[in-house]
């Protein structure tokens, strides 16, 4: 792909730039880059903010529906991307009136697709845990339901929160389905545009995705292990 997209077309050899550059000066392009990076931060965040409380909620106050709770979050498993379009086209008419028309309404839709991959990874951690024991210490000791969750229980689950987040942020980068049949335009959706017209811009746009989704799990690697050698030394 690097290759590809480096090669100086026509009869004379060498190299050229042009194409990867051509990601910062086309301004339809760079526009989809900031969409689809903003997406996947408001897509993350909204993620956590629902899963967590949620799922620490469940495990202390009921946890008889916790089965009921990862039926519905593994859900979108079950039902394949284009159906479930196809069944929040009529809702998302009235999202985009409400909000407007920008690419990032489409966090509510991504929130729904991440949900299976992001709570195996939350209820691994919690599950590693004694979240009972920790929550009844705190509220013992006067913190509020809000301070458990902040600052007791989410600092010992963050391995999970980050691989979450990480795993959030590759589908959201490379999700065509939604954004292409809902009429925005993400990342993805640009570079299947462009590569009908320019096949080597497209290519470096593609590969740059590429390594910014392995970078995010990289950077998550060494962090679990830095988290690892402070629980250890702690």
């Amino acid at each position: 792909m690097f290759d590809f997209s480096t090669q100086v077309r026509g009869s004379a050899p060498g190299r050229t730039w042009d194409n990867w550059t051509f990601m910062f000066t086309d301004e339809d392009l760079r526009s989809s880059i900031v969409a689809s990076l903003l997406l996947a931060l408001f897509t993350v965040v909204l993620m956590v903010a629902l899963l967590v409380p949620t799922m620490v909620w469940v495990r202390l106050r009921v946890p008889r529906v916790s089965r009921l709770i990862e039926f519905l979050c593994l859900l979108p498993l079950t039902i394949p991307a284009l159906v479930i379009v196809v069944g929040i086209t009529n809702v998302y008419s009235w999202v985009t009136y409400v909000l407007g028309d920008s690419p990032l309404v489409l966090t509510f839709a991504y929130v729904v697709l991440v949900l299976p991959y992001s709570y195996r990874a939350i209820d691994a951690s919690l599950s590693a845990i004694d979240v009972a024991t920790l929550s009844e210490a705190a509220r013992s000791l006067g913190a509020s339901w809000f301070t458990v969750i902040v600052r007791i229980v989410l600092p010992n689950i963050t391995g999970g929160v980050l691989g979450a987040a990480f795993i959030s942020v590759a589908l959201v980068l490379g999700e065509y389905v939604f954004a292409s049949l809902l009429h925005f335009d993400t990342l993805p959706v640009a570079m299947a545009a462009l590569y009908k017209n320019n096949g080597p811009a497209a290519m470096a746009a593609a590969l740059a995705s590429m390594i910014l989704v392995a970078l995010f799990l990289i950077g998550l690697t060494f962090l679990s292990r830095d988290r690892h050698k402070l629980g250890a030394s702690s």
